[in-house]
């Protein structure tokens, strides 16, 4: 498990002008373990392409999946995609979610390897809709995706038609029922939009608007594992 970008501190240091606290690893280690995984933490890469090829070729070497966070978009200085490219090959890079748009798989040296992208809600997303199924295969476990249920919406909503789209939201009791209510900030770098949601309402690629009062699929982060 490794994270990218110069920008990164580890939890616990001291954090200086213009850096950030490196959640994703940590969220990742956690959410690995829970399944079962034996997560060896290697720390953050620098924003350096060899660096980040050789890295990712030596832990191939003696790990049996390569996760990585942050360096898969289309910025100067996202290397990760390049030096899959260069190690091995991409088996695709960025789907059509939100959030979540730049993840990649592929495979290192024969170690197969998933890109997740570098901001925490987006992280998550496509951890366990993307890397989760994956990790059940890799190690023969018989899976089944969670399938969303029907919640009332508390919440109006628009979204572009042809990508899928995760809306943190937390069930709220009403005089006449249950309905999830979408949390006021949706920047997928807000971590708080997590831990003060309850899950998230799916909205499949057909769906270009969301009403108050409409039935909305809704998934438990206690499924989501």
């Amino acid at each position: 498990m490794f994270s990218t970008g110069d920008e990164l501190t580890p939890l616990g240091a001291s954090l200086e002008p213009a850096k950030l606290y490196d959640a994703n690893r940590f969220m990742l280690c956690a959410l690995l373990r829970r399944l079962g995984c034996a997560v060896t933490d290697l720390g953050i890469l620098p924003d350096a392409r060899a660096a980040v090829t050789a890295a990712l070729k030596g832990a191939a070497r003696d790990h049996d999946l390569l996760v990585t966070s942050g360096g898969v978009s289309t910025g100067e200085e996202d290397h990760v995609k390049g030096a899959v490219e260069s190690a091995g090959a991409l088996a695709f890079w960025r789907l059509a979610i939100k959030p979540g748009r730049p993840v990649a798989m592929g495979v290192v040296d024969g170690a197969p390897f998933v890109g997740l992208p570098g901001n925490p809600v987006a992280v998550f997303v496509t951890f366990v809709r993307v890397a989760r199924p994956l990790i059940a295969c890799l190690s023969g476990e018989a899976y089944a995706p969670p399938v969303a249920v029907g919640v009332r919406a508390g919440f109006a909503y628009k979204k572009k038609a042809g990508r899928r789209e995760y809306v943190r939201v937390r069930l709220t009791e009403t005089s006449d029922g249950v309905e999830a209510r979408k949390h006021p900030r949706e920047g997928a770098g807000v971590f708080t939009s997590l831990t003060e949601t309850d899950g998230l309402v799916e909205l499949p690629e057909a769906v270009t608007r969301v009403e108050p009062g409409q039935t909305v699929g809704y998934l438990p982060y206690g499924v989501l594992r």
